[in-house]
């Protein structure tokens, strides 16, 4: 348990941040589920658009801190190939 000043301050202020993370890491996954959802039903076109409003999303993750560049590249490219190959066929 925190016990100076600045460890409790240190706790509130983790606490805080650990609310932002939480809610910004939510929405990058909402985002990514759009994505797969319209891979799912077949719409290369609802595919292509969601996965553009999902690449800064996830970008904007990675700026803030709660992603990792390459983890963030890595889900951008995998769900680029699968759009790709859905337009594709």
């Amino acid at each position: 348990m925190a016990n100076t000043p600045q460890s409790k301050k240190r706790a509130r202020q983790i606490e805080r941040r650990t609310d932002v993370n939480k809610a910004r890491r939510s929405r990058i996954r909402t985002f990514i589920r759009k994505v797969e959802e319209a891979i799912a039903s077949g719409n290369a076109d609802a595919a292509k658009a969601a996965l553009q409003a999902a690449q800064p999303e996830l970008m904007r993750g990675v700026t803030k801190g709660v992603v990792h560049k390459n983890t963030a590249s890595r889900k951008i490219s995998r769900l680029a190939a699968r759009v790709k190959a859905l337009s594709a066929a």
